[in-house]
């Protein structure tokens, strides 16, 4: 089987707080009003990606990991993660806000859910004026101040609002109370997991009238209430990858690409590409693969040797 840089299905998801600007901004296939996310690539139970271009579509990327192991996902992953493929990858658009929510760590996740954690980062895309993240604490908190605020209705208080615009990065380890505020598009790279702990849902109702379920009592044990800094300051020095994030669970660099670049990786990690804006083309062995704003694309880890040109900017992530 002949791996070459493979593009997916997106598994598209409605969501109370979505909206249409998967598809006006980054023309995903959506036929609903409130469309929240797009999962680009994902082996969650249930949600597992289908390759959409060349000779291996219509595959699931379970069955290219299963007889391509090595090849697929690197020599270093595959002998850390099996044949798991260990992050998932998504665009999100937030019409109105999401709910206030936190995510358990690895030993937690393991022991209720029998899965990863959820460490997770999100670059912004597009920002309506004034639009806002909550990400953590404004000063160290406690149990206690946290109950007692979330009785009140009062958490927000206590929360860290933070107004952003197109390019910022935070990065949120498990345990960060945390919320996409409404106006907001956001690429979203994260752990294989999709275990959520919801704290607060501003007391919405469905089109049937019921309030979504809330996980006070499993989130008690699984939030940092210390305050803790998310923000990502990173260089953009053009054709060449600016760091954004290093974590044991994914590196993510800035690539704002101008003209053209040779590409030699090591085959040690598959590689990913979210192209974030323009446009950009991939040429390997004498073929070429043409990209733009919104698409993203799996580098299996032995396509190692390759060439980049074009205009735009790219996020690119890979596991150290």
């Amino acid at each position: 089987m002949k791996l070459y840089p493979l593009q997916f299905e997106p598994i598209l998801k409605e969501r109370i707080w979505g909206g249409e600007k998967l598809k006006t901004i980054l023309n995903k296939p959506i036929t609903s009003k409130i469309t929240g996310e797009s999962w680009e690539l994902s082996t969650v139970e249930g949600d597992v990606s289908v390759v959409a271009n060349g000779d291996l579509a219509g595959k699931s990327l379970n069955e290219l990991i299963d007889s391509n192991p090595e090849e697929l996902l690197g020599t270093e992953v595959y002998k850390r993660f099996g044949k798991q493929f260990p992050l998932l990858f998504k665009y999100l658009d937030a019409r109105e806000d999401l709910s206030i929510q936190v995510h358990p760590n690895d030993e937690l996740a393991k022991k209720r859910h029998n899965s990863f954690g959820k460490t997770e980062m999100w670059y912004v895309m597009q920002a309506d004026t004034d639009s806002k993240l909550i990400v953590g604490f404004k000063e160290d908190s406690n149990p206690a101040e946290y109950l007692e605020n979330l009785k009140n209705k009062t958490l927000l208080s206590i929360l860290d609002n933070v107004k952003v615009e197109v390019g910022d990065v935070f990065f949120l380890e498990t345990g960060t109370v945390h919320a996409i505020g409404a106006g907001l598009v956001i690429a979203e790279i994260q752990q294989t997991s999709d275990i959520t702990y919801r704290l607060y849902d501003f007391d919405r109702v469905d089109a049937e009238g019921n309030q979504r379920e809330l996980h006070v009592d499993l989130a008690l044990d699984a939030i940092n209430y210390n305050k803790i800094d998310t923000y990502k300051k990173y260089k953009k020095e053009l054709n060449q990858s600016n760091s954004m994030v290093d974590c044991p669970y994914f590196t993510t660099n800035l690539l704002p690409l101008d003209g053209a670049i040779e590409v030699n990786k090591s085959g040690n990690s598959f590689t990913v590409y979210m192209c974030v804006e323009g446009e950009f083309e991939l040429k390997s062995e004498g073929v070429k693969f043409e990209y733009k704003k919104g698409d993203t694309i799996l580098i299996p880890a032995a396509l190692n040797i390759y060439a980049l040109s074009g205009k735009a900017s790219i996020l690119e992530i890979y596991i150290s």
